[in-house]
């Protein structure tokens, strides 16, 4: 459990330092996102942006536990 902690961490520590990169990739505006908008109202689900980063992190768990 230790041991996974760590690497939660880790992975959340890159993330921290690489944020100005990351917010420029196209997460959110892929099509197959859903996004509504209604007078003041604003419905966003990202649900390829959802897929793509689920299949990324799948991928990555994958290749850290061989």
């Amino acid at each position: 459990m230790s041991r996974t902690l760590i690497v939660i961490g880790l992975l959340l520590f890159a993330a921290g330092l690489l944020w100005p990169w990351l917010g420029r990739l196209p997460l959110g505006q892929l099509p197959g996102d859903i996004l509504i908008r209604r007078g003041h109202t604003t419905f966003y689900v990202p649900l390829t942006s959802m897929l793509l980063i689920s299949a990324i992190l799948t991928l990555l768990l994958w290749l850290f536990r061989r």
